[in-house]
Parts: structure tokens; C-alpha cells; sequence
């Protein structure tokens, strides 16, 4: 959407907004950067970075108030469940909505007034409709400019091709739970020293987060981030899931990678289906 309102397919946007839960891949940053240099700078459109902590840090701070993760359980009686998912809300929503209250000039506690608000893109394609929804607040108003002009996700994958940004990566967390195999192998394969990071995270994270833990409130069960409910570094990752080999055929970018992160479009809403395999 950047990009369209760059070359005027789309209404110039007054700002681009990055909500940063500081544990993304490096390449998503690289390439931030370079959205901001080649495209969103000569356009004149400005590239603000919103945060609200290091989800990662965050999560083995023992007195920081942690929003949840949604990992994999497995209960002391071999039951599976999953934690509540808050980080979407907590890293993304929280501090968008935080931002936007400012630049309208009513940051929290002030009351906006009624009918002042922006008018917030949201980058869902004709494919997805049915995950377009309202921001839950008056003062920002969700738009899908992509449904409007009727572009699928196979004609954003064309635009960026045709653009030289094929590469386009998917921004969520490295240790995000929805990931799908794909983005775990290839977390692994390219990037050892992130993959090394996530590995240990896994392992830190196994009776939940370091508050819960330290206040004598820890998981009765053991907490995972692949679905297997096995530790990372031993997960069956290299099994191609049906949804994978599905994607693959549509040509999506990242070899069919579906599963990524963004706010009020939550792809990990819907796990990948398709047996994940378990290790003998």
C-alpha cells in the first residue's frame, strides 16, 4: 500500500506506521530500511516506528508484566492446549493506537472528540475479506484499499516483482508459535545466529513466562513454540504440511509462506492445517 500511494495508484497517505515488537528477522528490518529509503522518502511520506517494548526481553523479564504469547501446551496429564494470544494487541494495536491519539492531539487520558479521527489502512486483499474488521475505536477507521481496487494477494506479489522487491519478507516475530514449517526451516537454514536465538528462547520459555515463574505461578505443563509440542531444535520441521504445499502451488512469495503477523489481520488466527508428523 506503501508503494501504491508512492506512485499514485493510491491516495498520497500522510504517514506510514511500523509497529516494531522488537524480536523481528533482520531481513525485515533491512528492509524496512530500504522502503523508507527508495520508496517512502522520494515520495515524501514518513515512516514512523511505534513500539511498545521487546516482546522477547519482555517475555524472560522476571518483573515486567508479560501479554502472552499463544504457545503450545502439553499438561502433566499428556492433554494440549494453548495459551491466550495478547501479543498481537499488547506490540502492535496498543502502541498504533497510542501514536495515532497523539498525532490527532489527544494522547491518553484525553477524550478524542466525536468525529475526529483517522482513517487507517489496513492491507488485506480480495482473497482475505473476511478478515477485514473495524479498529474497535471511533478515532481510527479501518480502510481496505486493496478490496477496494480489487487486487488479490497474487497481484501484490506481481506489483513487487514488477517493483524489484520480490523479496518482500514477512514481518513477525522470529519465535512467533503460528509459524508454519516453512518459516522455521528457513529460519534455520539461512539465519543459524537467529535460529541459535529462538532455539534457546524455546527452552527458556518451557514453564511459561519469567514473571509467572518468579511469583511461584508456573505452567503445570511445559510450553513450546512449534505445534508438535516438542522442543525446537528437535521439532520435525522438515515435514511439508498440506497448506504449505498448497500455498507453494499459488506462488506466493517466500515459497508459500503463508503465516505472518500484522495488526487487526492476525493471520495466526487460523493455524496451518495438515498433520504436522511427530518424531519417533
Amino acid at each position: 500500500m506503501l508503494c501504491l500511494s508512492a506512485d499514485g495508484t493510491l491516495p498520497k497517505i500522510d504517514i506510514a506506521v511500523f509497529a516494531d515488537t522488537g524480536w523481528e528477522p533482520k531481513k525485515v528490518y533491512e528492509h524496512l530500511a530500504r522502503l523508507e529509503r527508495e520508496i517512502a522518502a522520494p515520495a515524501g511520506i514518513p515512516i514512523l516506528r511505534v513500539s511498545s517494548g521487546n516482546i522477547r526481553d519482555d517475555a524472560l523479564d522476571p518483573n515486567h508484566r508479560f501479554a502472552s504469547m499463544p504457545l503450545y501446551i502439553l499438561n502433566q496429564d499428556g492433554k494440549q492446549g494453548m495459551t491466550r494470544r495478547q501479543c498481537t494487541g499488547e506490540y502492535k494495536i496498543k502502541p498504533i493506537k497510542k501514536k495515532m491519539r497523539e498525532i490527532l492531539g489527544y494522547p491518553y487520558p484525553s477524550r478524542v472528540p466525536k468525529g475526529v479521527f483517522v482513517e487507517q489502512w489496513v492491507g488485506i486483499s480480495t482473497d482475505e475479506f473476511h478478515r477485514a474488521k473495524d479498529s474497535g475505536v471511533q478515532y481510527m477507521h479501518n480502510a481496505h484499499p486493496l478490496i477496494d481496487i480489487g487486487w488479490s494477494r497474487a497481484d501484490c506479489v506481481r506489483y513487487l516483482q514488477r517493483l524489484g522487491l520480490a523479496d518482500t519478507p514477512k514481518s513477525s516475530c522470529l519465535g512467533c508459535p503460528f509459524h508454519g514449517n516453512a518459516q522455521w526451516r528457513s529460519l534455520r537454514d539461512a539465519s543459524p545466529t537467529e535460529w541459535d536465538d529462538v532455539v534457546a528462547f524455546d527452552a527458556a520459555i518451557r514453564k511459561g513466562n519469567a514473571r509467572a515463574n518468579a511469583s511461584g505461578n508456573p505452567l503445570l505443563g511445559e510450553a513450546f513454540l512449534h505445534r508438535s509440542r516438542i522442543p525446537l531444535h528437535k521439532a520435525p520441521i522438515d515435514h511439508v504440511t498440506r497448506s504449505e504445499r498448497d500455498a507453494a502451488e499459488l506462488d506466493e512469495l517466500e515459497n508459500g509462506v503463508v503465516s505472518g503477523c500484522s495488526p487487526w489481520a492476525c493471520r495466526g488466527e487460523e493455524p496451518e492445517q495438515g498433520d504436522f508428523g511427530l518424531a519417533s
